[in-house]
């Protein structure tokens, strides 16, 4: 098959029955669900654009293990080429959506597991970089979506997951049998999980030999039996619900998360790619994260990119599109917007091969690029609400807009410059509202890692004793020079 059409993966997902609940209520149509469907929309996207000729090129690429075209989403990056034309295809998407297609968490994941798990079997002579490549195989011919599954639960931060009261708080391999392993836990946080046909599950912090029962990593079947899927909602989530369709400001593409449960799942062998090699876990979750911070810059700038849009309309609209401080405000939105945008294509452009042969992005760089997602997209939003006016917390709603007795005046009161109809300005207002007050700014903060974590890492690979060398080097200091600093700290 190789590149499959839109309809051939609607069709596809809308076979399987996974285990959902949203609000409390068993969901069984639940692709159709009003808060899954923009999602939807959303995957079905990078279907669609592969067999579209002006999109096939940035969409589809030769894959050396199969032989054939295949779907870039399920593709490994074997060049820093692949990288930049991986976080080009990012923002194309995120441009076009406004939102997430929810695809490079598999994305991320394929890369990962195929260069970790030729390292544990060079190490351990263990099967699970064979096992993988021929799970990947099937995912490239069938041109499957494929989750990427990694955030526990974690309960007591402080703790390990084997010191942790309930063991559960982390997946983990609970039996192992002659055909399998058994499997319990939860993940959280999982976006889009449902779009997807498979999930592939890795570890989520870096274990001790003792923690040897958390470090498994395994691909299934989104509908696999035992597993349950809980909708995790968002403050805006209601606007999906009933006919109101520019109160939800992005009224054809959306996003939601999942919590996933594990209650004793099997998995066979086949399926497993790492089971109780703890030190290998850092590994896939080090090399996952630093993929998928590649991707924030790209796709947070793609979505910025509609945002500073949406406001440069709006002040048009208000009349104030002329104003200097006003120009300054947007140009300012877009020096933010690029820079993240350079961050992935600098991580991306310094990438390096693992013994794999997959090249992976450049890792210091990976979470500088991250970090400015934590910030600018806020700053972009604030400067956008600002242009905006205090409307854009006060707007009547659609309902009232359709009217029969309100509708008047709103279309009377709530007009701007003259010749723009009222209905124009309230869509971009609800657009503005959506991508500044739900979750395609609060997901900036923690997706692919907190700002912690982002300058615990850029602490870990920033070279200070080369930094510190270089101003030696200029002031004639002797390079070699080691005061012992702890004794003069001491009183010694």
């Amino acid at each position: 098959m190789g590149i499959r059409t839109e309809e051939q993966y609607r069709q596809s997902i809308a076979k399987q029955k996974p285990r959902v609940f949203i609000f409390g209520q068993k969901v069984d149509d639940v692709l159709d669900h009003p808060f899954i469907r923009g999602s939807v929309n959303a995957a079905a996207l990078t279907f669609a654009l592969a067999n579209d000729p002006d999109n096939q090129k940035a969409l589809t690429i030769h894959s050396p293990l199969i032989d054939e075209e295949i779907n870039r989403y399920v593709s490994l990056h074997f060049t820093v080429e692949d990288l930049v034309d991986k976080v080009n295809l990012v923002r194309l998407i995120s441009q076009k959506t406004g939102e997430c297609a929810q695809r490079c968490m598999g994305w991320d994941a394929i890369n990962a597991l195929y260069s970790v798990t030729y390292e544990t079997d060079a190490k351990h002579g263990t099967e699970y970089h064979q096992r993988f490549k021929k799970f990947l195989r099937r995912v490239q011919k069938e041109d499957l979506m494929v989750h990427g599954t990694m955030t526990d639960p974690r309960g007591d931060r402080s703790l390990k997951p084997a010191q942790q009261k309930d063991p559960d708080l982390y997946l983990r391999i609970v039996e192992k049998k002659p055909d399998g392993i058994v499997v319990r836990g939860a993940k959280s946080h999982q976006g889009g999980i449902l779009n997807h046909e498979e999930f592939i599950v890795m570890p989520s912090v870096s274990l001790r030999p003792e923690d040897s029962d958390y470090a498994v990593s395994f691909a299934l079947p989104v509908d696999t039996d035992g597993v349950t899927y809980v909708y995790g909602r968002h403050s805006m989530d209601l606007r999906s619900l009933g006919d109101d369709e520019f109160d939800m400001g992005n009224p054809k593409y959306g996003r939601y998360a999942m919590w996933v449960f594990f209650d004793n799942v099997f998995v066979p062998w086949e399926r497993v790619f790492l089971c109780g090699e703890s030190e290998y876990a850092s590994a896939i979750v080090e090399r996952f994260a630093g993929l998928h911070r590649q991707n924030y810059g790209a796709c947070s700038a793609g979505n910025m990119d509609v945002l500073i849009g949406a406001t440069s309309l709006i002040a048009k609209y208000n009349g104030i599109d002329r104003a200097s401080i006003v120009r300054d405000k947007i140009i300012e939105m877009c020096h933010l917007s690029e820079t993240m945008y350079q961050g992935s294509i600098a991580c991306s452009a310094q990438g390096e091969n693992t013994p794999s042969g997959v090249c992976v992005m450049n890792k210091l760089l990976s979470y500088i690029t991250k970090l400015n997602v934590t910030r600018f997209p806020y700053e972009i939003a604030r400067i956008a609400q600002d242009i905006c006016g205090g409307i854009i917390a006060t707007m009547p709603s659609e309902k009232d807009y359709r009217h029969p007795e309100i509708g008047p005046l709103l279309t009377k009161y709530l007009a701007g410059v003259s010749g723009i109809p009222t209905e124009h300005r309230m869509r971009i207002i609800r657009l503005i509202e959506r991508m500044t007050c739900g979750r395609t700014l609060l997901v900036c903060m923690h997706g692919a890692g907190s700002p912690a974590a982002q300058k615990l890492m850029i602490g870990r690979y920033t070279d200070l004793e080369e930094k510190e060398r270089l101003a030696k080097e200029i002031t004639g200091i002797p390079v070699d020079e080691k005061p012992n600093l702890q004794a003069v700290r001491a009183g010694a």
